[in-house]
């Protein structure tokens, strides 16, 4: 039977009789050990308590995809366990605490354990969780999802940037990782699994996997799918999906900034009981990421005056608007290229966002939209922030915000020198589209500099819709860097390039 094919149509939460339970959880951080600030239980409960029921079935794309595709088998009723929410700040976050991590690992496992007439479980993780004391916490959480459940299939998903290898594969049945940098295909790996997991239980498929590391770690600004040689990567990967029924052939580009012992790219392959098959891929796809390896990991980017410079002249040019990438600030409150516009006169411009949440409450309490105020921005929250700005200027806009990852009760807006803007949020917040200056009352579209802090995911609603005129991506100071040698690692393998200086 193939990938494509289907079968019997149905409503997963109507058991027929024959049918079976699947157990779904979700556990999923991107943890950058480098940021400042641990997280522990408060930061993993910031938005309430661990879900589970109908509220874990919706908590992702992941997990919508893999209920989407068991609704159209039909003879599955799916079960939402015990599962921790989003962490406050995202991948601002730092190592998770030894304490979190047993809470949640052991609620995940004896949740899914407790469900009546388990068959399988699908777990939505992520992959770069990176905690203090756990080497390899997403294989130990399935580890103890394994000895909790027996031999019964275990499904997982995860992100691009997951930091994973064989002690993961060891322990599941089968893994599924999304091909696309922005993730348009979460919801479709989560299909893959839900698919593939329902022909192990009906006894068609017997997933065998082959798990390689080729020894590469890239910054995620390099990750992005639309460009070379990510691109190329990942078609060779559907191109052996294509020739090869059954096989499901998977690549993580790894996450720089978690400083783990697994950290880099990883290939895992699986087919339907064919070990030969499996391996010939994974070492085709392995042996391809090293022989690209110099373009992949080894490209610069401009600092942070000449990525300014660049998008002023393109400006000038009638390039509008510039989107200007910052993406190695991994806090959000970092000033440089602020700072730099400033310096250089740029007019008409827009930075969206510098995280400071003490500046947002200094506008709050002092004043009210269409009050002049002066106050200082940015530049505490980590070492590589930057000085605060000082910004005299209008309030332009105060109040709750909507869009891209993030929402906000309370942002501010202020306008300043020469048609300029600066976009105040609490934390961390990636603009990923030009819709969500509608809600801050700004005119995208009469922007001739659009400052943001992202990696890849901005290109989602900037690049590929054709909106922007020019993009700079600079190399601005941050924890995040393009260039990995500047980080202080202790724990990543000692031969991963361009590490280790080949």
């Amino acid at each position: 039977m193939s990938d494509t094919e289907e079968h019997a149509m149905g409503a997963a939460g109507a058991r027929n009789d024959g049918g079976f339970t699947v157990g779904v959880a979700r556990f999923a951080m991107e943890t950058c050990t480098f940021c400042p600030r641990p997280t522990g239980i408060k930061e993993w409960e910031h938005d309430g308590p661990p879900i589970d029921g109908e509220a874990v079935l919706d908590a992702n794309e992941y997990v919508r995809g893999f209920v989407d595709r068991t609704q159209e088998v039909g003879d599955t009723t799916l079960v939402g366990s015990y599962s921790p929410r989003r962490p406050v700040g995202g991948s601002s976050g730092s190592w998770v605490t030894e304490t979190a991590f047993e809470k949640y690992a052991d609620g995940i496992a004896e949740g899914v354990a407790d469900i009546d007439g388990l068959d399988a479980v699908y777990l939505s993780l992520h992959g770069a969780m990176a905690v203090d004391g756990v080497p390899k916490p997403e294989a130990e959480t399935v580890r103890r999802v394994r000895t909790a459940v027996g031999d019964r299939p275990i499904y997982v998903t995860l992100d691009l940037h997951a930091n994973v290898d064989h002690e993961l594969t060891d322990a599941a049945d089968a893994v599924f990782i999304v091909k696309r940098y922005p993730h348009y295909d979460a919801a479709y790996q989560g299909e893959r699994a839900a698919r593939v997991l329902h022909r192990q239980l009906r006894g068609t498929y017997e997933p065998t996997v082959a798990t390689r590391t080729p020894g590469v770690i890239t910054p995620s600004v390099f990750q992005g799918t639309g460009e070379s040689p990510a691109m190329e990567i990942m078609e060779r990967a559907r191109r052996w999906e294509r020739r090869e029924t059954d096989a499901f052939v998977s690549v993580a580009f790894g996450f720089a900034y978690a400083d783990v012992p697994n950290a880099g790219a990883t290939v895992m392959v699986v087919t339907n009981d064919d070990q030969r098959l499996a391996d010939e891929i994974a070492e085709d796809l392995s042996a391809y990421i090293w022989r690209v390896r110099e373009s992949f990991a080894g490209k610069t980017l401009p600092k942070t005056e000449a990525g300014i410079t660049r998008a002023i002249a393109a400006a000038e040019d009638g390039r509008t608007p510039v989107v200007v990438a910052d993406h190695a600030d991994r806090t959000g409150n970092s000033t440089h290229v602020l700072a730099e516009l400033i310096r250089q006169g740029a007019s008409n411009a827009i930075v969206a966002s510098i995280a400071d949440e003490r500046a947002v409450e200094t506008i709050r309490e002092q004043a009210a939209v269409g009050d002049r105020i002066t106050v200082d921005v940015g530049g505490y929250a980590d070492q590589y922030a930057g000085d605060p700005v000082t910004i005299d200027g209008e309030v332009e806009y105060l109040g709750p915000y909507r869009g891209g990852y993030s929402e906000f009760d309370t942002v501010a807006v202020l306008r300043f020198g020469d048609d300029n803007r600066v976009v105040l949020t609490p934390s961390l917040h990636q603009v990923t589209s030009p819709t969500v200056f509608e809600s801050i009352g700004v005119d995208f579209e009469a922007c001739e500099i659009v400052a943001i802090k992202s990696r890849v995911h901005f290109r989602r609603g900037f690049v590929e819709t054709g909106v922007a005129g020019e993009v700079v991506i600079v190399d601005a100071p941050g924890l995040g860097p393009a260039d990995l040698t500047q980080l202080p690692y202790e724990n990543v393998p000692a031969d991963l390039y361009p590490l280790d200086g080949t």
